[in-house]
């Protein structure tokens, strides 16, 4: 499971930058580098952030009990 964490928290940090950079600049990384915003990867690469997003929420209570943190009382 930790590899998936870690996979999550990848997808996360490229879909951060993305989304800062679309905010700041105007300019869409994925969407440039995968064929523009209705292609098929880049829809693709959208969903899986999202997805990332998801899991993260639903799941944050266990994943730092995987990894050993100590965020206090629940």
């Amino acid at each position: 499971m930790r590899t998936l964490d870690v996979g999550v928290a990848a997808l996360l940090v490229i879909g951060g930058i993305n989304w800062g950079l679309v905010g700041l600049l105007g300019l869409n990384p994925i969407a440039g580098i995968f064929g523009g915003d209705a292609a098929a990867f880049t829809r693709l690469v959208y969903v899986a952030v999202g997805s990332a997003a998801l899991y993260q929420v639903v799941n944050l209570r266990r994943i730092q009990q995987r990894w050993g943190v100590d965020m206090g009382p629940a």
